[in-house]
């Protein structure tokens, strides 16, 4: 069957009232009575209702909606007329042709009290049947786009690094090897060593958004084996503050950008209220933040030189507290828990200058200045026992006049989750991967 008329979304149906539209989607629920037949459409703009009147025998639209299922594929063609009456928007479509494009099997393998490890094995039918769900995919488009806007305000180049890597970097822990060409290649767990590179190159400010892989047995609700990861770095800084500056007014607008577009959605579907944070965000260095801790009784043997999940949700609740604020920078982390390639405090070789950043008590950032000098970086390498052969075309970034630099790795997967209040990384992922989780 031909069907001239052009498609028209949910969500515009009120413009073409009196007109015969198509309407194309799924079938979100039927009701079908002695005299009357109801049909729920849903597309990706919304949810309309199709409303058809029994004609008895010979009424092939009558027959066609008999044979529906619930999420079944259709396109329905038909009159847009109002009726106050109907919740969804006042409209409904009285159908003239229904074609089923595809059917749905019924029973589906999913309902509403589905739990959610079931709901990742079925997560085409737990996204396409949840419009919070559909929401969390618009926003992070916005979060993507409104990050970028903001790097290349910033001067940055945006830049595509390797993958694939011949050795494993930073610690050789927690990297996937895999068979290349007859020896070994890994997933890289992240591109600090080639964002760095390209500031050796010349190319002033850095920025990246890609994905990730990290070999680490975690089942928490914010660890993920491939993530998405936002990177910066940043030449000729002066201080980690530069990065941290930088960060602060990145977030801020990323988040005035979702407040405009989605805010009223977000709070009808999440519940919760976007807020665009003031600048510049509180700070408090590692050593301030375990004081402020061990007196309200946490690590009390005062072994934990970093903070676990307990002690960031704390801290995060007592800046809340002091301050009003969400975010909160902590610097200055021991060396002994830092990698080799972090700048140490002037004076105080067992500081860096870095930090991380907590969002409502979890940890989406990681940050430093960056040891640029190369004689440094192999005397810090060595402390921590690290060989420097496989780390030699790293190294020789510094060797030919590299600048002093900064930067950052941001999750973004962990920002969607903090940002929609959702309960684990697993619901801020399209298709999540983790240890025991590798399908669809």
């Amino acid at each position: 069957m031909i069907h001239p008329t052009p498609r028209v979304l949910v969500a515009d149906l009120r413009e073409h009232l009196g007109r015969t539209v198509s309407v194309h989607g799924w079938v979100n629920t039927l009701r079908l009575q002695r005299t009357m037949q109801f049909v729920l459409l849903r597309d990706h703009s919304g949810t309309a209702q199709v409303t058809h009147r029994r004609l008895g025998a010979d009424d092939p639209v009558e027959e066609r909606i008999e044979g529906l299922t619930v999420e079944s594929a259709v396109r329905v063609t038909g009159l847009v007329v109002e009726n106050p009456a109907v919740r969804l928007g006042g409209l409904e479509i009285v159908p003239e042709h229904v074609e089923l494009l595809n059917r749905a099997e019924a029973p589906l393998p999913l309902n509403e009290l589905t739990g959610l490890e079931h709901r990742l094995d079925w997560r085409f039918l737990d996204i396409r049947r949840r419009p919070a769900a559909q929401l969390l995919f618009a926003v992070q488009t916005t979060v993507e786009q409104a990050l970028r806007e903001f790097a290349y305000a910033e001067g940055c180049t945006e830049m595509h690094t390797p993958k694939l890597m011949g050795t494993a970097s930073e610690s050789g822990a927690e990297v996937f090897e895999l068979g290349y060409f007859g020896r070994s290649a890994y997933l890289a767990q992240s591109p600090q060593f080639y964002k760095q590179m390209a500031i050796a190159a010349g190319i002033d400010r850095v920025f990246e958004i890609g994905p990730v892989f990290r070999a680490e047995p975690s089942f928490t609700s914010r660890h993920a084996t491939e993530f998405t990861g936002v990177d910066v770095e940043l030449a000729w800084t002066e201080d980690v503050e530069d990065v941290m500056a930088f960060e602060e007014r990145m977030l801020a607008h990323t988040l005035g950008r979702v407040a405009e577009r989605h805010g009223a959605a977000i709070q009808q579907q999440f519940g919760v209220e976007v807020t665009v944070p003031a600048l510049p965000f509180p700070r408090v260095t590692m050593a301030r933040a375990q004081e402020i801790l061990r007196a309200g009784g946490w690590d009390p043997e005062g072994a934990k030189a970093d903070l676990d999940p307990e002690g960031e949700r704390a801290l995060a609740a007592h800046i809340r507290r002091e301050t009003g604020h969400e975010f909160v920078f902590v610097t200055h982390y021991p060396a002994g828990i830092r990698p080799f390639y972090h700048m140490r405090a002037a004076g105080e070789p067992g500081l860096t200058l870095s930090f991380d950043l907590l969002w409502k008590g979890l940890e989406i950032t990681t940050g430093a200045q960056r040891e640029h000098r190369y004689d440094v970086l192999l005397e810090q390498a060595a402390e921590k026992g690290m060989g420097t052969e496989s780390l030699q075309d790293y190294l020789n970034c510094f060797r030919y006049g590299c600048p002093p630099h900064g930067g950052l790795g941001l999750g973004l997967g962990r920002v969607l989750m903090v940002l929609l209040g959702l309960d684990s990384i697993r619901e801020a992922t399209f298709l999540f991967r983790g240890p025991n989780r590798l399908t669809p």
